[in-house]
């Protein structure tokens, strides 16, 4: 192999070298993206053009190898270096390499070409020749011909020695002195430019230069959506040891990014963990560094606990009274508190925990989708669900009935509640945690994006100081966080504020909660009656559930009451038929109900990579948008996904509302046992929107999507 050509030991090289004759390799990616002659052919004459020196050293195993330059002029050289020393100072041709048919002169003359492709996309401080300070005796920037003294390349570009001091054709070098102070010129304002770049832009020019040199994709990990699903393909300890990641599924190939995509080592040994073809992707070292850092903590400290578990035990998990008092750093404890400090974290609504036939599975719901979050041994699932039974105060002996249960956690200076509830099934105990530390409390019926009709009608009958006001929708649409919302416009000192809740959600202050229990015969048909005796202005009712509660209530309104509460319909005109199949009398309804607000969340879209398009005509059939052919198309927002939603497009949810008032007519109509069509055809006669209507306008602002207002209004 030492007399291997360097197409032979480098087979990648072949896309750049030509046969000899002139003609183009069959690799014309790199250069075609720099230059071609203006005919739309390759220029491979090599004419005297060729400005910026290529250096490629094919060596072999004694030292040796090719290394291609220019002289002072621009024209193109090709020297043998022996074991690093200065190229030979031999007089070349002007204007061409020596005319010759073997694979090194081929390579010769794709790197001219290459160089010369790229020469005018460079800024004059990067060219050759023109870099101060470079050594002559650095292999890596070669004497230009006729350079004895070894002087800096700088020096030989400005001001030429030896036997080409003299420029061609009698000119003194002297006539060059203006070109050569406007590139110094150039120099420093380049030099100064690249001072001011970042640590990361500098890195990132870096990474793109390595990926066009090696014709591979470049990605940039802030903003590339990584599959999280591909991430645990490959063991963390060989992400880590090699400094890559795998990061998405293309055509087949394992996509990696990677600083260094020369480690064919760490590729193959990728390859051989996942029987997979790897597509290296090059990447910032940094960026690298801290996506595995980030995709990869919380599995390894997960999967260290979960091997620590199942090291230490074989059998189902018991815990007693004397167990009850274990140090919090067990395994098991240690592995509920990394779970639900990641949820909180995540801004997570609720944590399932689900015992399956072949191990223990962990979901997130965030912004109203579940999401998986980690899969456990199934040694690990009986001494988990006992821990979190215990911290929550239930019979951790009771493994055939339902039970509900309330968790304190201090995270970041903050107490945060969750609500569990533990429900029998097949495989074992499911667990339900409802994170709730949403301020509810904090908020406000402004904070809650009412279009300004909506809005009004809501706040004016709030404002009463007796009736019903309601809001519906099904579990999740949060009607409980409208409702604390609405209590923090509404209470004040000088008035009693009391709720029946089950169970109180949200702890606020200067408000009387209570808490429903069936077991002592709490119910909120009970509670209600104790709590009218009470001398009540406010009363909120978790929900009304059955015909009691729902006469209680409405009777507590007629009595100089304000009650708020909550029903579960599809839209606000049913909530009267609704109150009328619990035995609810249409005249009470009509003397009572002031305003019905129907709800739905939508995710938000994320504000830093949300990016404007156009609405189709199908998109605007479906929203219900009046539109004919000719009519210019509305623009809208897409989600795209960045690291700040995760890869998701969404952060956060958005509330979507149909708000229907009570008017002099509208009480008629109840009254006298109108349906709920004929109510909701008045009640858009004076103004009442739908919610996919309330969606569009939001679609509109850049809040949320068409695709989610499509799904929550379906």
């Amino acid at each position: 192999m030492a007399d291997a050509s360097p197409t032979e030991r480098f087979p990648f090289l072949r896309r750049f070298a030509g046969d000899g004759s002139g003609q183009q390799g069959d690799g014309q990616s790199l250069a075609q993206q720099s230059s071609n002659n203006g005919s739309g052919q390759w220029d491979n004459t090599q004419s005297g053009q060729f400005q910026q020196g290529y250096s490629n050293f094919s060596a072999n195993p004694q030292g040796q190898g090719q290394q291609y330059g220019t002289d002072q002029y621009g024209n193109p050289y090709v020297t043998s270096v022996n074991g690093g020393a200065n190229p030979p100072d031999a007089t070349r041709p002007r204007h061409a390499l020596p005319n010759a048919s073997s694979p090194d002169d081929a390579l010769a003359r794709a790197a001219s070409a290459i160089a010369n492709a790229r020469r005018e996309s460079m800024p004059p401080a990067m060219r050759p020749g023109t870099r101060q300070g470079a050594s002559g005796t650095n292999p890596g920037s070669p004497a230009t011909p006729g350079d004895k003294s070894g002087q800096s390349n700088g020096q030989a570009a400005g001001q030429p020695t030896g036997h080409n001091a003299s420029a061609p054709n009698g000119q003194n070098g002297q006539n060059n002195q203006p070109r050569q102070s406007d590139d110094s010129a150039a120099e420093r304002a380049e030099a100064q430019q690249a001072k001011l770049l970042s640590a990361d832009e500098k890195e990132a020019q870096q990474a793109q230069q390595l990926a066009r040199s090696m014709s591979l994709p470049y990605v940039d990990l802030d903003e590339y959506q990584i599959d999280k699903t591909v991430v645990n393909i490959v063991p963390g300890e060989l992400c880590r040891k090699n400094h890559m990641l795998p990061i998405d599924i293309i055509k087949g190939q394992l996509a990696v990014a990677t600083s260094d995509p020369t480690n064919f080592s760490a590729i193959d040994d990728i390859s051989a963990a996942t029987g997979m073809t790897v597509l290296p992707m090059v990447a910032a070292a940094s960026k690298v560094d801290q996506s595995i850092n980030r995709y990869l903590r919380a599995n390894d400290e997960l999967k260290e606990i979960s091997d620590e578990i199942v090291a230490n035990t074989r059998r189902e998990v018991q815990l007693d009274d004397s167990q009850e008092d274990a140090e919090a750093s067990s395994p098991v404890a240690r592995f509920v508190s990394l779970i639900i400090n990641q949820a909180i974290d995540d801004h997570c609504s609720d944590i399932h925990i689900e015992p399956q036939e072949d191990g223990l599975q962990v979901r997130f719901r965030i912004d109203g989708v579940l999401h998986v979050f980690q899969k456990a041994p199934r040694e690990m699932t009986q001494g988990v669900i006992s821990r979190i039974k215990v911290l929550s105060d239930m019979d951790i002996g009771e493994h055939r009935k339902p039970q509900d249960g309330r968790i304190t956690v201090r995270h970041n200076g903050k107490n945060i509640d969750l609500r569990v509830a533990a429900l029998p099934t097949v495989w074992g105990e499911k667990i339900v945690m409802r994170i709730l530390s949403t301020p509810a409390g904090n908020l406000k019926v402004e904070d809650l994006n009412f279009s300004e009709r909506n809005y009004t009608v809501f706040k004016n009958a709030y404002s009463r100081p007796y009736g019903m006001v309601l809001v519906t929708g099904p579990t999740g649409s949060g009607k409980s966080t409208t409702l604390y919302a609405t209590l923090g416009n509404v209470a004040r000192p000088e008035i009693n504020v009391i709720t029946v809740e089950d169970p109180v959600e949200f702890r606020m202050k200067g408000i009387n909660q209570v808490q429903v229990n069936k077991k002592a015969g709490m119910t909120f048909a009970a509670a209600l009656r104790s709590i009218l005796r009470a001398d009540p202005d406010v009363v909120l009712i978790g929900e009304i559930r059955d015909a009691e509660t729902a006469k209680i209530a409405t009777e507590a309104a007629l009595t100089g009451h304000l009650v708020l509460s909550t029903l579960h319909t599809n839209d606000a005109p049913s909530a009267v038929s609704r109150l009328v199949e619990m035995g609810v009398e249409p005249f009470l309804i009509s003397a009572s109900l002031c305003a019905v607000m129907a709800q739905r969340l939508a995710r938000r879209l994320c504000p830093y990579c949300k990016k404007e398009d156009k609405a189709t005509p199908q998109e605007l059939r479906l929203m219900e948008v009046p539109w004919k052919e000719g009519d210019e198309l509305p623009t809208v927002f897409r989600p795209v996904g960045c690291k700040e939603c995760s890869n998701t497009g969404y952060h956060g949810r958005v509330a979507v509302q149909q708000v229907m008032g009570v008017s002099d007519t509208m009480e008629s109509m109840i009254a006298t046992g109108s349906t709920a069509l004929e109510i909701q055809q008045q009640a858009e006669k004076e103004g009442m929107t739908s919610l996919r209507a309330d969606g569009w306008d939001k679609v509109k602002q850049g809040i949320t999507s068409i695709e989610e207002v499509v799904r929550v209004t379906v």
